[in-house]
């Protein structure tokens, strides 16, 4: 069986989607495979369930949603129960079954070496495929308390840095155009983000488009200084003096 909490919880068992009937199976199932093989304690799951005010029998409560989860999940095992009882609370084994966030974490990782190591496409393939296994918000905006606000802050700072190898990948195959319109909207998106300022004027100088380069810093150079009072990273500064000297020097070979 396979648990995917990049999108809308579910789970894939020989190819076939189910899905819980109740947003508090969700929370408390994500909140499980959140901190899989580890024991969650009894208060932490309280606190994902009901993050404001928390109902005066919860305690109760949790326990009927354990029975509930475990039944549904001993609806689509074939081995023994994934929940167990383990003081001061439950835990999630895995075992033999799939969680997508590992996979994306497995996939983004086998790609570092092939990048570190000149291989860029092979690189960019994974990242690719990693990119892929996403299906929508992380836990399709599921809410919770403060575990899986956890969760989905470690996996959005983990997606962008996908987003980032992969197009340094693209560029490393001199495949430059492909990714200025992507990059200009991930800029808009995440406009703190120096690295997708500094790949979308690489990608622009080689585009022959210096002064669309020059005009990508000078919005990084005033965002920064409005929003956080800083001048961009000494990266951006080199990259956008370089672009001026092309003026007065022979053509430059900008590296990402």
């Amino acid at each position: 069986m396979r648990y995917e909490l990049l999108g809308p919880p579910r789970l894939v068992r020989d190819g076939e989607e189910f899905l819980l009937s109740a947003a508090k199976l969700e929370l408390l199932l994500c909140t499980l495979l959140a901190r899989t093989d580890q024991t969650v304690a009894s208060h932490q799951l309280l606190d994902e369930l009901w993050p404001d005010h928390p109902p005066r029998r919860a305690e109760a409560s949790l326990h009927v949603y354990v029975s509930q989860l475990r039944k549904f999940l001993a609806g689509l095992g074939d081995g023994e129960q994934p929940i167990v009882t383990r003081s001061p609370g439950y835990m999630l084994r895995l075992g033999p079954d799939r969680l997508d966030l590992q996979d994306f974490q497995e996939t983004l990782a086998g790609g570092r070496e092939p990048l570190t190591k000149g291989h860029p496409k092979e690189a960019g393939l994974a990242f690719e495929a990693a990119l892929a296994l996403g299906r929508g918000p992380v836990l399709g905006g599921l809410g919770g308390g403060p575990i899986l606000a956890g969760l989905t802050t470690r996996f959005e700072e983990s997606r962008l840095e996908c987003l980032e190898l992969m197009i340094e990948a693209k560029l490393r195959q001199n495949r430059h155009r492909e990714v200025v319109g992507l990059l200009y909207s991930l800029i808009t998106e995440h406009p703190l983000r120096e690295a997708f300022y500094q790949f979308l004027m690489v990608a622009l100088h080689r585009s022959d488009r210096q002064a669309d380069a020059l005009l990508v810093y000078q919005r990084a150079r005033r965002t920064m200084i409005d929003e956080v009072g800083v001048e961009p990273c000494r990266a951006l500064r080199d990259l956008h003096e370089a672009i001026l000297l092309e003026n007065r020097m022979p053509p430059l070979q900008i590296a990402v």
